[in-house]
Formats: C-alpha cells, structure tokens, sequence
C-alpha cells in the first residue's frame, strides 16, 4: 500500500502528458492500494490560494475543482495526523530539523506501514520510510 506524495500526484493531474513512469506504476495498482496524507491536500490548496491571490481565478478554478475530486474519489483513504502520529514527528524531526511537513508524511507512513511514493526521496532518507521514485 503506497502513500502518494503531492508530487506525483499533481504529475497524475497530467494525464496522458505525465511521466511515463508514474503513468506505469499508476496503471498497476487498485484505487484501495492508494492513501494521501491530510497535508497533501493542505500542499495543494495551498497552491489553489497562491494562484487565486495572483489573480488567475480560472486556473484556480481548475486546480481547485481536481482537488475537490482527489477529496471525493480519496475521502476513506486520506490519513490525518494524530497525536501518535506526532510522537513519531518530533522523534523524526529532532535530529534533522528540515523539511518538517515530509517529516509529518513520513510519520503517517511510519504508523500505517506504507510505502511513500515520491520524486523528492531525499527529503524522506533519513526518517526510516519505504520509497518509491516512480521518476526513475
């Protein structure tokens, strides 16, 4: 079971046009094998709000009515972070303060035994995680 980093998933958003890699392993699995973390759709109504303050609002539109639909098709696999997950956290961050928010994914893949699906594995390497870099 994989949890999908945000940027393989907005590669997904790509369609035909993603990377060959990601579009392979995506055709391998069952929508039951795929979970989110709650920060990745915090990433990406982040980037939702970033473009509508540009003033873009069709494309906001766009990305946020994808959103809406990763909500939906995703609603019972999308994984919160809790306070075990945040014991797991500060262990995690303590020794290597960066990247705090693949520290929080890499302590929801911790406590549920997933395997993180990234492009950025180097953000994740020292906190223990199962990778995979559907990119290489």
């Amino acid at each position: 079971m994989y949890l999908i980093d945000t940027n393989v998933l907005s590669e997904l958003r790509k369609g035909s046009r993603a990377n060959s890699g990601v579009r392979s392993f995506f055709s391998t699995l069952n929508t039951e094998d795929i979970y989110l973390a709650v920060q990745t759709i915090g990433e990406i109504r982040r980037g939702v709000e970033s473009i509508r303050s540009r003033g873009d609002t069709e494309q906001a539109g766009r990305l946020e009515a994808w959103l809406d639909d990763i909500v939906a098709n995703h609603s019972t696999r999308i994984l919160g972070f809790d306070l075990e997950c945040a014991q797991v956290w500060g262990k995690l961050l303590s020794p290597n303060p960066q990247h705090p928010v693949d520290k929080q994914i890499a302590a929801i893949r911790l406590i549920y035994d997933l395997t993180i699906v990234t492009r950025n594995t180097a953000d994740f390497h020292s906190t223990g995680a199962r990778l995979f870099n559907p990119f290489a």
